[in-house]
C-alpha cells in the first residue's frame, strides 16, 4: 500500500481474533451492549441533550433519501441537525423489499442460485457460492477440485469488479468525476470476461450446488491475462489521482470514525471492521474452497475512518489480482461439477442420445433433488463482509427455511455511530465508505 493508513497483517494470531470475537459475543448480553439498548437508553448514555426552550440549540429534522442518488440505493436517512452538525441519524429501510428469502423457500435447491444472485447485484457470485456451499453441506458432498478453483477465480474477479464500482461511485460522490469514468471503464472489462464465462454480466446463476454451470471456455487464460494486464498500472493511477491529494485526504481522514468494539457489537464485518485494525477475513481465518493454498495478505487500517476504508479496498484489489494469478498457475484439470446424476443435470448433448439422461434432466429441472433433513450455515467473505446462508431442510427438494446474513444489512447499523457530531457535508462520504447494496438489505 502507498498510504500509511493501512498495513498488512498476514501473521496475526487466529487465536487472538477468536478471543476478541468471544469477548464481543459476551458483550452482547451486557447491560451496555449496543444491541440491547432502547433508543431512550442510548440517548441517555450518549449524553444527548434535547433542544432548549429558549431556542438555543434548536434542532431540525431532515430526510435524506430515499430517492437521493448518493444514498447508493433506496435508503432513507432521518437526520437531526443543529446548524450543520448531525446530532442524531437513523437509517430507514424497506423501500426495496422483494421477499427473496420467502421466495427461496418456494424454489428447489437447483433454482436457489437464480434467486439469491439478485440480492447483492454488485457481487452476485458470492450469493451463489454461499447458497451452494450450504446446500452441499446438507447433501454431504464435496465438489471436484477444478470446480473449487473456478469458483475462487470467478469470486475474486467479481470482488475486483465490485471494488471498481466502489472506486467509481465513491469518487463521484465526493466530486472526483474522473474516477467515475475510470472505475467504470475497468469494471466493464472485467464484466466482459465474466460474461464470456457465464453468459451474463450480472445475476449469473453460474455457481450451483455440485459445481459450476459450465467449464471455462477455450482461450479463457489468454483472455483473462489480457484483461488483467492494464489493471495494476491503472490502480497506481487511482493512487496518484486520489490518495495523495490534499482535498481527498481532508474529505476522508478523520471522518466517519468507528471503533473495533462498536463494529463487533453491531456485527459489522468486511473492510469496515478491518479499517479499525481488526484483521478478520474468513478467507484466511475460516478458510473455505482452496483459499488456504493461496498466499495473500489481510489489509487493515489504523483509524477506522473513511480514508482507511477507501485505502483498504484499493489494496484488496491488488491482493485479488495476486490471488487470480496464483489460481491461473494452480488451476487443475478435471470435472467442473460433481458426477452425480441425482444432483447435477446431464450434459445437454447427452439428452438427445440417452433416454436415461433425458429422464434425469426432466426430473431435476421439474422436481429438483431431495436434500436430507437438517440445518446448516455457510459463510463466505464478500466484498462487504461476512455473507452467510442459513438453511433448514425437511427432507424435500425445497428449503423449509432460508435466511441470508447479508453484510450490508448489518453494516448500515454503523451509520448513527459514524455520523454522530459530523457535518452534513460529510454524510455522503460516510454513506459511500460503507458501500451498501440495498438489494441485500431489503431482501
Amino acid at each position: 500500500m502507498t498510504t500509511e493508513h493501512t498495513r498488512s497483517s498476514g501473521d496475526s494470531s487466529v487465536i487472538a481474533q477468536i478471543e476478541a470475537l468471544d469477548a464481543a459475543r459476551s458483550a452482547l448480553v451486557a447491560d451496555d451492549a449496543v444491541l440491547r439498548l432502547t433508543e431512550t437508553d442510548a440517548e441517555e448514555r450518549s449524553g444527548y441533550q434535547p433542544a432548549t426552550e429558549d431556542g438555543l440549540g434548536e434542532r431540525m429534522i431532515m430526510n435524506m433519501g430515499p430517492q437521493h442518488p448518493s444514498t447508493h440505493g433506496v435508503l432513507r436517512l432521518v437526520l437531526e441537525l443543529e446548524g450543520e452538525t448531525i446530532t442524531r441519524s437513523k437509517p430507514v429501510i424497506g423501500y426495496l423489499h422483494t421477499g427473496m428469502e420467502r421466495t427461496g423457500e418456494t424454489l428447489t435447491y437447483l433454482q436457489g442460485p437464480t434467486n439469491v444472485t439478485r440480492m447483492d447485484y454488485a457481487a452476485p457470485m458470492f450469493n451463489e457460492l454461499a447458497f451452494s456451499m450450504a446446500t452441499e453441506q446438507l447433501l454431504g458432498i464435496e465438489v471436484p477440485e477444478r470446480a473449487q478453483w473456478i469458483r475462487m477465480l470467478m469470486c475474486e474477479l467479481n470482488r475486483l469488479a465490485s471494488h471498481m464500482l466502489f472506486m467509481a461511485t465513491n469518487g463521484m460522490d465526493l466530486g472526483a468525476v474522473s474516477m467515475m469514468l475510470y472505475g467504470w471503464r475497468e469494471r466493464e472489462e472485467l464484466l466482459r470476461f465474466i460474461e464470456t464465462v457465464t453468459g451474463l454480466r450480472m445475476n449469473h446463476n453460474y455457481i450451483r450446488p455440485g459445481g459450476v454451470a459450465a467449464d471455462l471456455p477455450d482461450g479463457w487464460r489468454d483472455d483473462l491475462l489480457r484483461t488483467l494486464e492494464p489493471i495494476p498500472e491503472r490502480l497506481e493511477e487511482f493512487d496518484v489521482l486520489m490518495t495523495g491529494q490534499p482535498i481527498w485526504q481532508n474529505r476522508l481522514q478523520g471522518v466517519g470514525v468507528i471503533t473495533t468494539e462498536e463494529c463487533l457489537s453491531l456485527s459489522v464485518t468486511g473492510p469496515i471492521l478491518r479499517s479499525t485494525g481488526a484483521a478478520w477475513d474468513l478467507r484466511r481465518d475460516m478458510p473455505y474452497l482452496r483459499y488456504d493454498e493461496l498466499d495473500f495478505d489481510v489489509l487493515i487500517g489504523t483509524y477506522g475512518d473513511c480514508f482507511d476504508r477507501y485505502a483498504i479496498r484499493l489494496g484488496e484489489m491488488r491482493e485479488s489480482i495476486r490471488m487470480v494469478r496464483q489460481i491461473l498457475d494452480k488451476m487443475p484439470d478435471g470435472d467442473y461439477k460433481i458426477q452425480d446424476k441425482k444432483v447435477t443435470p446431464p450434459p445437454r448433448a447427452r439428452i438427445g442420445e440417452s433416454m436415461e439422461a433425458l429422464i434425469h434432466h426432466f426430473k431435476i429441472y421439474t422436481e429438483g433433488f431431495k436434500v436430507p433433513e437438517g440445518e446448516t450455515y455457510a459463510a463466505v467473505e464478500s466484498p462487504r463482509g461476512e455473507l452467510g446462508v442459513y438453511i433448514v431442510s425437511d427432507g424435500s427438494s425445497k428449503p423449509y427455511r432460508m435466511h441470508m446474513r447479508d453484510p450490508s444489512f448489518a453494516n448500515i447499523q454503523s451509520y448513527p455511530h459514524m455520523m454522530a457530531d459530523s457535518l452534513i457535508a460529510d454524510t455522503v462520504a460516510i454513506i459511500s465508505s460503507v458501500d451498501p447494496i440495498m438489494g441485500g438489505v431489503d431482501r
